[in-house]
């Protein structure tokens, strides 16, 4: 059994707003010019829709119009907690089996919020659950630690408090 990726930060903004634009504003903060199925395709990605909903789908939307599905809500309670079958898949790989990715949002005060990214499951991978683990480990720092903790969406202070 391959131990789960934890990536824990925190940040300056309260919880409500630090749950919102991990789910609502994940087109904007996502580093779409190098974390994506089309990038890898020697493409390049439009847009990531996000449908927050419970059963709700996460995909990518290649230039082309081509979609790669990335996952889905699996659970949803604003603005605590949600979890999401999950993977990128390569453009070759037609992808059946996704791991498990549970975000935390914990109250510190009323303008910051520490955030858990725990992503387990690994088995469903198969053979190249180990090497898909490693790039995620490493991936996990400029996604989640880097571009969604600092990337202003909009020209606007991102995390910022409020």
């Amino acid at each position: 059994m391959l131990a789960p990726i934890v990536k824990t930060i925190e940040v300056p903004c309260s919880q409500e707003k630090a749950f919102n634009v991990f789910v609502n504003d994940m087109n904007i903060w996502w580093p779409k010019s190098k974390f994506t199925t089309s990038v890898m395709a020697g493409g390049s990605a439009k847009e990531i829709r996000v449908d927050v909903t419970p059963g709700g789908k996460i995909t990518e939307v290649n230039n082309d119009g081509t979609e790669y599905e990335w996952g889905a809500f699996k659970v949803l309670d604003p603005h605590g907690f949600f979890s999401m079958d999950f993977h990128i898949p390569s453009p070759d790989w037609k992808i059946g089996d996704f791991t498990l990715v549970e975000v935390t949002f914990t109250v510190v005060d009323s303008q910051r919020t520490h955030v858990e990214l725990k992503q387990s499951n690994w088995e469903a991978l198969g053979d190249m659950a180990e090497g898909i683990r490693e790039g995620y480990e490493h991936g996990w720092v400029p996604i989640f630690e880097q571009a969604y903790k600092v990337k202003p969406p909009l020209g606007e202070t991102f995390l910022s408090p409020g």
